[in-house]
């Protein structure tokens, strides 16, 4: 299945059945009158959260949403039978923004969630609603309200805890591959990763959710690479997971590149919290550990974890760094395993 994070979709409600004219006129009725219907509502469009969806890729193959007209009034005080409602079932995470790609009209962060995008036209009155003791035979009645007709844009931002950031072949992949069930594309070249990957990721009898994104490079906020176009998937996330190359001759620009792409992609990414790692040590000595650490803290002035995905080697201390910056709200507990009963 491919990955879609932003899709356009033309959306229309139903328009208003019109209201009908018309008179009884039966043959052994004494008293006629006006006896017209009113038309029927149209329907509506909605956008529900649904569970099982992670990508937008059903909305490439049907951009259009078109809601049912509502029906026309009739005689003998009938009422049209109002339009159907149209169900845009879209992934938690998605931002519905409109024609400009800047309002956000709706944030689905919940499961369940529904929010009416375009509300049907209200059908018109039939001639039997303008009846009175002064106008006892109306011949007027109104015409359906016309429906809503809106152009916009869904953008998925994937629902996780931790975000992996990062330059490509940083070991972004390898540790969420090493850390949960995920199984991302690992090779030995840049830009392997091409879409977000999730994976959940235990530790202490918890679970939470992390989100591995394509490698960030010099000028990503300007288009190279592949942009900036995936940070929108850790903007929801507690705490971002910085991997440095402990392996590159540069430990200290690796660093500051991704701080200066987070800051320049605005918002409050960059005052997230934020956890320092200098991976790949097992391809170092002592030495080199030490030298390589020292660097890297100077330039993060803060603390550093060393940790290789390869070898597991402080893998654990990682996971419980990130444990500590995570609410409790958002971690899930690992059921405890049931006892098995016993046999003679």
């Amino acid at each position: 299945m491919k990955f879609l994070d932003l899709c356009k979709v033309y959306i229309r409600s139903g328009a208003g059945g019109n209201g009908c004219i018309s008179f009884r006129r039966e043959k052994y009725i004494e008293y006629g009158g006006p006896d017209g219907g009113d038309g029927g509502g149209g329907g509506s469009v909605w956008a529900e959260a649904v569970d099982g969806l992670n990508t937008l890729i059903d909305f490439r193959y049907q951009q259009h949403f078109f809601a049912k007209n509502g029906q026309g009034g009739m005689g003998r005080q009938r009422t049209g039978k109002d339009g159907d409602d149209i169900v845009l079932r879209v992934p938690v995470g998605t931002e519905i923004l409109d024609e400009d790609q800047e309002t956000v009209i709706a944030d689905m962060t919940e499961l369940g969630q529904r929010v009416e995008l375009a509300r049907g036209g209200n059908g018109g009155w039939g001639n039997l609603h303008f009846k009175s003791a002064t106008n006892q035979a109306p011949r007027r009645a109104n015409p359906g309200q016309d429906g809503v007709e809106r152009t916009l844009w869904l953008r998925l931002k994937l629902i996780a805890d931790v975000g992996l950031l990062g330059l490509p072949n940083a070991g972004k992949s390898t540790f969420l591959a090493t850390t949960s069930n995920a199984r991302p594309k690992i090779a030995d070249y840049p830009f392997t990763t091409l879409h977000p990957n999730l994976g959940v990721v235990g530790v202490d009898n918890v679970e939470f959710v992390v989100a591995d994104i394509p490698g960030l490079i010099e000028g990503a906020s300007e288009g190279r690479g592949l942009g900036d176009l995936f940070l929108g998937h850790v903007e929801r996330c507690a705490v971002l997971l910085h991997l440095i190359d402990g392996t590159s001759d540069a430990i200290a620009e690796d660093y500051q590149t991704i701080i200066t792409e987070l800051e320049a992609y605005g918002g409050d990414l960059a005052d997230k919290p934020r956890i320092t790692v200098l991976n790949k040590v097992d391809a170092l000595d002592e030495e080199e550990r030490a030298s390589a650490l020292k660097e890297l803290e100077k330039a993060s002035r803060g603390s550093v974890s060393l940790m290789s995905s390869v070898a597991r080697e402080g893998v654990t201390e990682v996971l419980r760094s990130l444990r500590a910056q995570i609410d409790d709200d958002r971690i899930r507990h690992r059921p405890a395993p049931e006892a098995e009963p016993w046999h003679p």
